[in-house]
């Protein structure tokens, strides 16, 4: 009985011996299939969104070139990662903008495919524009600041603010500063420390196509560029309201004195002091007091009419006051002097032109976004309107 009971044990120890061993076969021995070395690496272009880069990737092998061109044939350009697997286009995607991606894949085996696909980004709901300021390709007077109004609000300052780049002949120190423009819209100028140097060259590059506002701004769906000149001469316009005397200098020598009459003291036609800049030239024109607050003070065409500020101070011809002139303040606010005077000095001065303004009894000092008024600022307050800062 015991032998018998030893050989069924064996019996049953080599049938599950051998049913454990006839699991495995010769192909589960094998190393898992790999994809072949020339099998084409696989390409994926995410779906483009306005204010994201384009993205573009490959699996099973590396890529070699990508070419992204938008409708009207302007380029994206990107670059590749390390490692060839993903490659990032620079700027974002515009909205209502499509682009044609040209791709060229390396396999693992070195085989090269190329394919083309196209990508279409949703129009914007609402679309931000903006005016920019001096004119493209002008020369202007040494107290310009370059300045940016926009149509529509700007929440996302800062995004905005990157996509701003000025350039100088000269490396001029400056700063962007946003603010509130006279009309209530959004604002951003950029200003030297100091009045620029003669002769200085400017160009800014507004690359802000696919970039958001934020909020119920919108998006802007273009880029923007100018340039302009300043001036060979350093040219400055002194108002002394106390001794009712306009001075002209040029680079620090005074070319012309013209006894003036200014804004009324004691309410609200006393003129604005501070620095000024001549924002344009703008001829003859109807003056009327009801657009300023002045009631029915007056309504008459004006020569030789010079706007400093947009709540409406100029120097201009004022001959009904030519006995006041060197002698006692009686405008409504304005810098009047005689037809001849004002003929010439017309013929003087340039839009960008700073008028630096004194006077005991005047309103207040000019605002920094009723006209050009951000040399009012320091130069430290100045700088902390950045949204970069």
């Amino acid at each position: 009985m015991l032998r018998t009971r030893i050989r069924i044990s064996l019996l049953v120890l080599t049938a599950v011996s051998l049913t454990a061993c006839s699991a495995a076969t010769a192909d589960d021995a094998r190393p898992p299939a790999t994809a072949s070395p020339d099998t084409p690496a696989k390409v994926t272009v995410a779906p483009p969104a306005a204010g994201r880069p384009m993205t573009v990737t490959a699996s099973g092998g590396t890529l070699a070139r990508v070419k992204v061109v938008d409708g009207e044939g302007g380029e994206l350009a990107g670059r590749t990662a390390a490692g060839g697997g993903t490659w990032t286009s620079d700027r974002k995607a515009a909205p209502g903008t499509s682009y044609t991606v040209e791709v060229t894949a390396r396999s693992a085996g070195g085989k090269e495919t190329t394919s083309r696909s196209t990508h279409a980004v949703p129009e914007a709901d609402t679309v931000n524009k903006l005016t920019l300021a001096p004119g493209k390709n002008t020369t202007v007077g040494i107290a310009q600041p370059l300045s940016i109004v926009f149509d529509r609000p700007v929440k996302n300052k800062a995004d905005v603010e990157r996509q701003l780049k000025v350039t100088t002949s000269n490396a001029t120190e400056g700063s962007w500063g946003w603010l509130t423009d006279y009309s209530g819209k959004d604002r951003v100028d950029w200003r030297p420390r100091e009045y620029w140097k003669p002769g200085t060259k400017v160009t800014l590059e507004a690359t802000l196509d696919g970039t958001d506002s934020g909020g119920s701004g919108g998006w802007f769906v273009r880029d923007y560029r100018t340039g302009f000149t300043v001036s060979d001469q350093a040219q400055v316009v002194k108002v002394d309201l106390d001794t009712k005397k306009l001075t002209v200098q040029r680079d620090g020598r005074t070319v012309r004195t013209i006894p003036v009459s200014g804004g009324t003291p004691g309410g609200d036609k006393r003129s604005w002091r501070g620095t000024a800049v001549l924002m344009a030239k703008e001829g003859t024109i109807n003056m009327n007091s009801e657009t300023v607050g002045l009631g029915d003070a007056y309504d008459k065409m004006v020569d030789y009419s010079m706007r400093l500020t947009w709540s409406g101070m100029y120097a201009h011809a004022a001959p009904w006051n030519a006995a006041y002139f060197g002698r006692a303040n009686k405008s409504s606010g304005c810098i009047g002097m005689s037809t001849e005077q004002a003929r010439s000095f017309y013929d003087l001065v340039r839009p960008g032109d700073p008028f630096e303004i004194k006077g005991e009894d005047t309103k207040g000092t000019v605002a920094e976004g009723n006209g050009y008024g951000a040399w009012n600022v320091s130069w430290s307050a100045w700088q902390a309107k950045s949204a970069l800062r």
